[in-house]
């Protein structure tokens, strides 16, 4: 199993930034990508960034320019730094993990329990 915790989460000004953490801990084989997804109140969850376990980073077209995902594979940690936030980034960010729990089993997500951001106007 895969355990999230995140970190990071907070209230900000328009214009402001934060930094969200994100430490993968418990039993696994490997870790494919890490990422983070958000909701806000009545939508839908959806896809902010994920980046690979070589590096590779993808961008929600909402974020791109002002959001910068890195990873750390050797402390399965993955950081979202975000610059320009407006109060359309207020949601609940949750941390994904797709990996593989032992080496002959299929990869799954995991999810960790969300940190609130919020910015005000």
């Amino acid at each position: 199993q895969v355990r999230l915790v995140e970190s990071g989460g907070g209230l900000v000004h328009a214009g402001g930034s934060l930094r969200l953490s994100c430490a993968a801990s418990g039993s696994f084989f490997s870790i494919n990508a890490m990422g983070w997804y958000r909701q806000a109140p009545g939508k839908q969850r959806e896809l902010v960034s994920t980046v690979t376990s070589d590096g590779s980073a993808n961008y929600a077209d909402s974020v791109r320019g002002r959001f910068t995902i890195s990873n750390d594979n050797a402390e399965n940690t993955v950081y979202l730094q975000m610059n320009r936030l407006t109060p359309e980034d207020t949601a609940v960010y949750y941390c994904n993990a797709n990996a593989r729990s032992r080496s002959w089993t299929r990869r799954a997500d995991y999810w960790g329990q969300g940190t609130q951001v919020t910015v005000s106007s």
